[in-house]
């Protein structure tokens, strides 16, 4: 009898620490099998990250990949923190939170669907791609190339006249991005039962039709700019040359904020925007590094290829780091200016 209660006794102790070891494992993350100390605190952004790897994510790619990764890590450990304190017990924050993580999947093409955004006839776009095209979408395409052929720009504005066209194809990129979610969510409430989960599905797919509304009206905004540009040219007083930079303070310019502090905030802006050319410096530097590698391995030379190899791999974490900093102060600046009046624009 005695022997059995300790045996018993082992079996609970072990139980008990297993479900604790699982329970650690999940929040600090799955155990890399080579002891190596591994890359994010939660494991399902290992997973992701690991799925990227496996995937050859271009330098670039990757790198804005771990900077999205790090912002929904630290977005996610402050959300547990105000968990554990009673907060959120409306479910809002962790809701925000599940659809931004589905964003990136979508956004690196790791949802497991097919992309076909891009070429989505129901979409933004609904025409068939021409040789010659620079941003797939005819009306940005057209005024591209109207603004080239127009002799107001100088090399240098035109270049920074293209990244704002860049920008305004990414920002209809990731409109689709969340088209294509808010199809989908539609599809799953028509199957449901419960009426109370019907009520949580209706709320859900009630923020993505707002958020859907807001990004429309920022393409639109977005879109009279570039043709104002192209009409007028850039102005003497130009206030900013990157784009994410632009966007903010023609969102500071609509809202409610006192003169005192849009010029505070401009302030601020200048020191953003140094941060985002340092960081499209790095991005720079890391794609070329990434071509050099390239040809040094073709070449087969061992010592040459460790050199550039040690070099590539301090340009990525690099990269990776300045990615971080950048689009964290990204989000400080956005959620600044949101509480004055306007929306949230995630990610």
């Amino acid at each position: 009898m005695k022997m059995q209660i300790l045996i018993l006794l082992s079996l609970f102790v072990v139980g008990a620490m297993g479900g604790k070891y699982s329970k650690e494992m999940n929040e600090q993350n799955a155990s890399d099998k080579n002891n190596d100390q591994v890359e994010f605190r939660i494991a399902k952004l290992n997973q992701v990250w690991e799925k990227a790897i496996r995937m050859q994510l271009a330098p670039v790619r990757l790198s804005e990949l771990h900077s999205d990764l790090k912002i929904q890590e630290k977005d996610e450990l402050q959300w547990k923190k105000l968990k554990a304190e009673g907060m959120d017990e409306d479910g809002e924050r962790e809701a925000k939170l599940r659809r931004n993580f589905n964003f990136i999947l979508a956004k690196y093409g790791m949802d497991g669907k097919k992309d076909t955004r891009t070429l989505d006839s129901n979409r933004l776009k609904d025409h068939d791609v021409k040789e010659g095209d620079t941003f797939d979408d005819p009306k940005l395409d057209k005024l591209w190339n109207k603004a080239k052929t127009s002799g107001k720009f100088s090399d240098e504005e035109l270049q920074a006249l293209q990244r704002e066209f860049q920008h305004h194809k990414d920002k209809i990129n990731e409109y689709n991005i969340v088209m294509d979610t808010v199809s989908r969510t539609e599809e799953i409430h028509k199957n449901v039962i419960s009426p109370l989960e019907g009520d949580m599905k209706e709320h859900v797919l009630h923020q993505k039709h707002t958020d859907l509304k807001q990004r429309m009206r920022n393409l639109d905004q977005g879109f009279e700019r570039l043709r104002k540009i192209t009409h007028e040219g850039y102005s003497a007083d130009s206030e900013f040359k990157e784009p994410r930079v632009i966007e903010l303070w023609e969102m500071a310019k609509r809202s409610n904020l006192s003169e005192d502090e849009l010029d505070s905030l401009k302030e601020e802006l200048r020191h953003f925007e140094t941060k985002v050319e340092k960081h499209q410096h790095y991005q720079e530097q890391l794609e070329l590094s990434h071509q050099k590698l390239k040809h040094v391995e073709a070449l087969g030379d061992k010592d040459h290829i460790m050199r550039n190899k040690e070099k590539y791999n301090t340009l990525a974490e690099k990269a990776r780091e300045m990615g971080y900093k950048m689009k964290k102060h990204l989000q400080d600046l956005t959620n600044k200016i949101s509480r004055n009046g306007l929306q949230h624009n995630e990610l």
